[in-house]
């Protein structure tokens, strides 16, 4: 890694100075626990010539379990999001999620918000600068004119999203509160992750890959009450204590008797964005049978991205995430018995 180029921080105690500081400094980039962005400025990847703290935003602190559903404040730390009995007890996906990511030492430091906007990356986009120069650099940086994953893509770019806590906040409809220049807004995590990669260009790519606005920044994520749902979150990478994950899978299940009434799955490592699974509650309504399993597998197949974005077959990785999906559907679904 490189040292570190020359920058400012700036450390607001409110949300306003925080978004007075944003809108004085368009360039500028938020951090927290700095897991994710530090690394990239040390690769020459990101050179923000500002830097906003966060840790001293005691508004985006707190994990807030209603009646109407989860509130976690994007300066609360990941171990602590692990660690809460009652974000374990009503949602286990998201509480195992985050209690997956790096290590006990990134966890101690890095942020929900941190996460939810984790940067997506391919394996010639996380490199040093000096391993892009020497294999040609990719369309994500600036000096790249291709992306070598799909170098017919024309311009589109397939980095990959591998944050953990978004799929399993996509299982309870997952919002975002963002602010920014014109004010506060909420968006659904499903309307906030654009990442299709489509060759129309109807949508965002891996380099445009967050439904954010000019100005504006994380303030809260959300998550309805779980109701009858059981979930849980698997995920498997080739080194357990650092690596992202080749894929992640958050799965939520509903039983009554021996009927699968509701079925949500929601995968990360795949694509340039979160998928929440389209069809997957269309298989709900009978037994957990071979049919059904089938179906999570046709679901698997047509939705999620076999380029090889990482060290690891693109087709490996969307077969690992299959067999996954389905393992944790079984698992759940024999759990919600109990």
């Amino acid at each position: 890694m490189d040292a570190l180029h020359g920058f400012e921080v700036i450390r607001p105690a409110t949300v306003e100075e925080a978004l007075a500081a944003r809108q004085a400094h368009p360039e500028s980039r938020m951090i927290g626990g700095g897991t994710d962005i530090l690394v990239n400025i040390r690769r020459g990847i990101e050179t923000p010539p500002v830097l906003i703290d966060t840790n001293d935003l005691a508004d985006l602190k707190s994990i807030d379990v209603r009646e109407s559903g989860l509130v976690i404040g994007a300066s609360v730390r990941l171990y602590e999001v692990a660690e809460h009995p009652e974000v374990s007890r009503l949602y286990p996906a998201v509480a195992r999620a985050a209690g997956s990511i790096a290590g006990p030492t990134q966890r101690n430091m890095g942020t929900v918000g941190g996460n939810i906007c984790l940067d997506t990356r391919c394996i010639y986009y996380n490199q040093s600068e000096w391993w892009r120069e020497a294999n040609d650099h990719c369309l994500k940086t600036e000096l790249g004119e291709m992306c070598h994953v799909a170098p017919k893509s024309k311009g589109v770019c397939f980095a990959t999203y591998s944050g953990d806590l978004a799929p399993a906040m996509l299982l309870f409809g997952g919002e975002i509160d963002l602010l920014g220049p014109d004010g506060a807004r909420t968006v659904s995590m499903r309307d906030f992750f654009i990442g299709y990669s489509r060759q129309d260009g109807s949508t965002g790519d891996g380099i445009d890959y967050m439904a954010v606005r000019p100005g504006e920044f994380v303030l809260r994520i959300r998550a309805a009450a779980p109701g009858n749902l059981v979930s849980g979150y698997d995920k498997v990478r080739i080194r357990r204590s650092i690596e992202y994950p080749v894929a992640g899978c958050a799965a939520a299940v509903a039983r009554e008797g021996d009927a699968l009434t509701d079925l949500r799955i929601a995968i990360t490592g795949t694509n340039p964005r979160p998928v929440f699974l389209e069809g997957a509650a269309d298989l709900a309504g009978g037994a957990l049978d071979d049919a059904t399993v089938q179906g999570i597998d046709d679901l698997c197949k047509d939705q999620l991205m076999s380029m090889k974005t990482t060290f690891t077959p693109g087709h490996y990785r969307r077969r690992v995430a299959t067999k996954m999906a389905i393992r944790l559907v079984r698992e759940l679904f024999e759990g919600a018995a109990v």
